[in-house]
């Protein structure tokens, strides 16, 4: 999934003790810590009339909360923020959400099954976890090991972020928005999650993705509990298709995570030549039958371990997902309930 990338000379914004590089004219880049194997999350201030727009939020962690109050007092220079726009579900985006809204004048925007799916999640916080869902995961071939581990962590999702307002704007797809004067229009990406929303500014030849492209890496795609049989990889890669299509070369991609990059299409056009691999190697594959868990070595180079099996499961479903949307593989349940694939043909 490789492509050559230019990199602006930006100096990166240190994690976590609120300073920002400027991007552009009103535009502002700070990251948040994170930890694990990404490190920071990206956000983007933007200086609108006596305030801001926020793009994302960041983690709700005691780390993150100290770095906004710093950010505050420095790069926001204490000028209120009015509108907090969130591109997605997943708390490195929306878990200060909720705290922002509380301390300034702000209404939540986001797309409407972004924050619908938000509030159905963060509802199973100290829950158990449900049956369906340990039913889904038993048919798809994981131990008894790893059911208890699942069971454990089921509800923490809620615990990364805050409560979320009970009332927000809704985005959509071609909206107009007015930031500062200019004018930046919503671009709505499926696949990674719901109904991601993007923000690309024409005038300013920006792009704030979220996570929908990524410089380094691609944004896990996955199967869930809660939707068993979607097909979440048909909706990325048309997505990748159409953004290639709406938005130029020449804007500068400001990513959630890694640094800001030109070579939008170049870097669309390896994601997707990366995963038409991976549905070819899965395909050769499973010309014997395979379980979702057995199909790893065909789409990850890493020895796949409990603190990612449900990722990597999830990636696994959608690939199948996506290669039985294109009539190439079939599902068979055995006697114990096992779900597994063979295929029927080749790409």
């Amino acid at each position: 999934m490789t492509a050559h990338l230019n990199y602006p000379a930006l100096e990166l914004p240190a994690i976590g003790n609120g300073s920002a590089t400027v991007i552009a004219d009103g535009v502002f880049w700070l990251r948040m810590p994170m930890g694990g194997s990404l490190e920071a999350i990206n956000l983007w201030a933007l200086a609108d009339g006596d305030g801001w727009t926020i793009v994302d939020t960041g983690l709700r962690t005691t780390e993150t909360t100290a770095a906004w109050r710093q950010a505050f007092a420095s790069t926001l220079a204490d000028r209120p923020v009015r509108r907090i726009i969130v591109t997605h579900l997943h708390p490195d985006h929306s878990g200060m959400a909720g705290w922002l809204a509380q301390k300034q004048p702000a209404r939540l925007w986001m797309t409407r099954l972004e924050y619908l799916t938000l509030r159905v999640l963060a509802s199973y916080t100290g829950q158990e976890a449900p049956e369906e869902a340990i039913r889904f995961y038993q048919t798809v071939g994981w131990e008894e090991d790893a059911l208890d581990h699942y069971r454990a962590r089921f509800g923490d999702f809620g615990k990364m972020l805050y409560p979320l307002p009970d009332s927000f704007r809704a985005l959509e797809d071609g909206q107009r928005l007015i930031i500062g004067g200019r004018e930046w229009v919503i671009v709505v990406g499926k696949g990674h999650s719901p109904e991601h929303a993007m923000l690309h500014c024409p005038e300013m030849k920006l792009l704030i993705s979220g996570d929908q492209v990524l410089p380094e890496i691609s944004s896990n795609v996955s199967v869930q509990p809660l939707e068993p049989e979607a097909d979440p990889l048909t909706d990325w890669l048309e997505t990748l298709k159409a953004i290639r299509q709406r938005v130029p070369d020449d804007v500068l991609v400001l990513p959630a995570h890694g640094k800001p990059f030109h070579g939008l299409h170049a870097r669309i056009g390896a994601l997707i030549d990366g995963h038409e691999a991976g549905l070819a190697r899965l395909l050769t594959l499973v010309e014997t039958p395979k379980r979702a868990i057995d199909v790893f070595p065909a789409l990850f180079k890493r020895q796949i371990d409990r603190s990612v099996l449900g990722l990597a499961t999830g990636e696994s479903l959608a690939h199948l997902a996506c290669l039985r949307s294109r009539g190439l593989v079939t599902e068979e349940v055995d006697a114990a309930g096992i779900r597994w694939w063979r295929a029927l043909g080749t790409i």
